[in-house]
């Protein structure tokens, strides 16, 4: 099992990377999207659509999901984010958040979990 510190930083990148994601997809759109990242807890604030709440939970290693469809948990699964009910990859399903609630058309990298 990963340690609490090599857990930290692999969210903390994979949350930057979806920031990342998000700043490509608003340079050719006109969709009102502001993001925040702060201490493992990165929001979304879509004008038209409240906000999307992505954020770490360092208890049960994973990375939780709040969004006005409902609430998500990812955990590692051969090296991939999966939703523990759907079993949906961590960054498809943030396109498909990301578009349904904001109307942002977003290019996701790969999520990789890290080695457990």
């Amino acid at each position: 099992m990963i340690t609490d510190t090599e857990f930290i930083v692999a969210t903390d990148r994979i949350l930057a990377s979806i920031g990342a994601a998000l700043d490509a997809a608003l340079e050719t759109s006109d969709a009102d999207v502001d993001w925040n990242l702060n201490e493992g807890i990165l929001e979304i604030d879509c004008e038209s659509g409240g906000k999307l709440i992505v954020n770490r939970h360092l208890q049960h290693r994973e990375i939780w999901v709040a969004a006005r469809a409902g609430g998500y948990h990812f955990k590692q699964v051969e090296g991939l984010w999966r939703d523990t009910r759907s079993g949906d990859e961590l960054g498809a399903k943030l396109v498909a958040l990301v578009g349904a609630q904001a109307g942002l058309a977003v290019s996701m990298p790969s999520l990789a979990a890290p080695a457990t």
